[in-house]
């Protein structure tokens, strides 16, 4: 970062840690204790940046708040980067693959063995995100969190299982409490690898058939709303089907009480590995200020966790784009954030993330590549 100390190892510092120890992850016995000190190093962005920024938006040669949503998202980056001139010069999309039980109950109109031909597709550079990342200039990295199926090694592949693939919840919860730690360390974990090497703006995306409907079921978990108003067609079910992912939405709810007074137990009962790989991802990103923007419907879920952990982390994200999947509007409303795009997507795989980037770093070249009045000997309004 431009014009001062790394503000990750102010956090450290401030919160007791040692600056090489900055995932203080030791043993299972300590996960909570550990996450529950990194949420609480997580500071509010700073509003003398957003007032600075916007200032430096004001003197720029147009019309006051002319460029509408461009200049706010202009403000909200350098306010996370504490930075009037922040650059976007790399870019990273993770994107999260798990399996999950529920898809024994007939909720997809794809079989789970799905999610190992798309790994391997991403892998092999064939995927929409690999083109949409490769047109922004991103770099996508495939992370195998819970996939049913065992991967040979690959570039571009991080293999960090919490399990193969989540239980059916509809017999029982999803995964162990201490599953569910563990994916969101997996995601804290790879933004401390990140962290000191450049990296300007994480995505996420995700992979896994099924995982819509634990996506549903954690919404109606946070908003008490029922599950036939937010549940969707994910891969394309016809209305037999919709009807049932529903019911099973309910009976898991019902059946596991998930308690929303601990977001980890709601992950746990009905969510999925790559839901709570994103959910650390964000956590991750916060703590060491590092922006992040937020794909669609089951990445919204992640963020419905993360920020349920702490409210704090609403600030560092940006919500990429509308999804068409049902559901999203209410979860982005339960957020209190609008999205950047709305282009009636429902892809995932962070393809969302990749367009809305380029939407971020044309809003911060704004900012910093156009002239002032004064600059440019132009006269401001009377």
């Amino acid at each position: 970062m431009k014009g001062g100390r790394n503000r990750a190892d102010e956090s450290l510092s401030a919160c007791g840690h040692a600056q090489a120890d900055v995932s203080p992850y030791k043993d299972q016995e300590k996960t909570v204790e550990n996450l529950q000190k990194i949420l609480s190093c997580i500071r509010p962005v700073d509003k003398d940046y957003l007032k600075r920024a916007k200032l430096r938006l004001n003197s720029l040669t147009k019309p006051l708040e002319s460029l509408g949503k461009l200049e706010i998202v202009a403000q909200r980056y350098a306010a996370i980067k504490e930075d009037l001139n922040p650059s976007i010069d790399r870019k990273m999309i993770f994107t999260f693959a798990g399996d999950h039980g529920v898809v024994e109950e007939g909720v997809s109109a794809y079989p789970g063995e799905v999610t190992i031909q798309m790994v391997l597709n991403m892998l092999a550079g064939g995927a929409a995100i690999n083109v949409l990342a490769k047109h922004v200039g991103a770099e996508v990295t495939v992370v195998d969190i819970g996939v049913n199926h065992d991967f040979e090694p690959a570039e571009g592949f991080v293999i960090n299982k919490t399990g193969y693939g989540t239980k059916n919840f509809a017999i029982g919860p999803a995964m162990t409490y201490e599953e569910a730690l563990k994916s969101i360390k997996t995601g804290i974990d790879l933004v401390d690898e990140c962290a000191g090497k450049g990296v300007d703006i994480i995505g996420t995306g995700e992979m896994g058939i099924g995982n819509t409907t634990p996506s549903s079921a954690i919404l109606c978990v946070f908003t008490g709303l029922p599950a036939r108003e937010v549940t969707g067609r994910g891969t394309g079910i016809d209305n037999a089907t919709l009807q049932k992912k529903a019911d099973v939405i309910e009976k898991a709810i019902n059946l596991n009480r998930p308690d929303t007074e601990d977001p980890v137990d709601v992950l746990a009962k009905v969510g999925g590995f790559e839901i709570g790989g994103i959910a650390g991802l964000i956590i991750g990103c916060a703590f060491h200020r590092i922006p992040v923007v937020v794909d669609g419907f089951i990445s919204t879920a992640g963020a419905l966790i993360a920020v349920a952990l702490n409210p704090t982390i609403n600030e560092y994200l940006f919500y990429s784009h509308l999804s068409s999947e049902a559901g999203h509007k209410q979860m982005l409303d339960k957020l209190g954030q609008g999205p950047i795009l709305d282009l009636d997507m429902r892809l995932g795989e962070g393809t969302g993330a990749a367009i809305a980037m380029s939407i971020i770093e044309a809003s911060v070249k704004i900012m910093t590549e156009m002239a002032t009045f004064e600059s440019a000997g132009v006269d401001t309004a009377l």
